[in-house]
């Protein structure tokens, strides 16, 4: 099958390097241009693109896939299907037309839940036992086209959003593997979504990070776990960022107003919110580096009531 591949972060690597394995010809990667990072502003290549380059596949890298001289661009390949996983651009219809096969796409949830574009922290969010991926025959809508294949993945107690990036992005290389040759022989059967059933997600911002104590304690779990490694969960102490990357729930009842500290002992940070209290056990105090509570105590004098999240 001559393809051409549409991706740009980590989570679209490796289903590109599955399909190079499984002998597919990869007629092009297309990529989202370079961008200035970090205080140097260097110009960074996408992770997809270095894959490609080491594989000495061609990049393309248009600024608006839309624009007539990229969808020129596209037609000249020649190939039987475009294969798109979390590409960064919306494409047209035009584009969705031109292969033989159409487009797919590997998304990261079990659809028709959680289309959009952060559906893996939602689901954490929203404290799911469960998520998946689907290989999707993409149309115009967003994540509404009929699904080809469906694969499960249980979340444990100890996902962050980055584990589960990590899981689901080898579970959806397996999945396209799997999906491409039978897409070439017609053996796949799409089913239509059920749109009753369909929920949304939204793009992350930084903001989503920050901890509202009057929040229920397994909710502010459940918001760490999501925003881990970005934005981050973080509140104030002192006036300084804190950010929490790891905790548990208390059942007990909160004794406090919530953000105010409950309970200090060796190991542990316990701090109340609007429902039970909060176990801290891992933080990272601005300025300094990522650290369990433990050691965090020794140089910080936190006592009962010390409240956290002032400005």
């Amino acid at each position: 099958m001559k393809i051409v591949y549409m991706g740009t972060p980590d989570f679209a690597v490796g289903a590109l390097e599955a399909l190079i394995a499984a002998g597919n010809e990869i007629a092009e990667v297309v990529t989202q241009p370079d961008k200035p990072k970090g205080r140097s502003r260097e110009l960074a290549v996408s992770p997809v693109k270095k894959c490609a380059l080491a594989h000495g596949i061609p990049v393309f890298q248009p600024v608006r896939i839309k624009a007539p001289e990229a969808v020129a661009h596209l037609k000249t390949l020649d190939a039987d299907i475009y294969v798109v996983a979390a590409f960064g651009q919306i494409l047209s219809q035009e584009i969705l037309d031109i292969p033989k096969y159409g487009c797919v796409n590997i998304h990261a949830s079990l659809l028709p839940e959680y289309r959009g574009a952060a559906p893996i922290q939602q689901v954490l969010l929203d404290g799911r036992e469960q998520t998946g991926v689907t290989i999707m025959q993409m149309d115009a809508g967003c994540d509404t086209g009929d699904i080809l294949l469906q694969e499960k993945l249980n979340i444990t107690e100890e996902d962050t959003a980055g584990t589960l990036f990590d899981r689901l992005s080898e579970l959806g290389a397996q999945l396209i593997a799997k999906a491409i040759p039978q897409i070439g022989a017609g053996t796949l059967q799409p089913v239509k979504q059920d749109n009753s059933r369909s929920t949304s997600t939204c793009k992350l911002s930084k903001e989503m990070g920050h901890i509202r104590w009057d929040k229920d304690a397994l909710e502010l779990v459940h918001l760490i776990q999501a925003t881990s490694p970005w934005p981050s969960a973080y509140t104030r102490l002192d006036g300084k960022i804190l950010k929490i990357w790891k905790a548990q729930a208390d059942e007990t009842q909160a004794d406090g107003v919530p953000g105010s500290v409950s309970e200090v002992t060796p190991q542990e940070m316990i701090v109340n919110t609007g429902r039970n209290r909060l176990i801290v056990r891992e933080v990272q105090l601005e300025g300094k580096r990522r650290m369990a509570v433990s050691e965090f105590l020794r140089g910080n004098h936190i006592e009962k009531g010390t409240m956290l999240g002032l400005e």
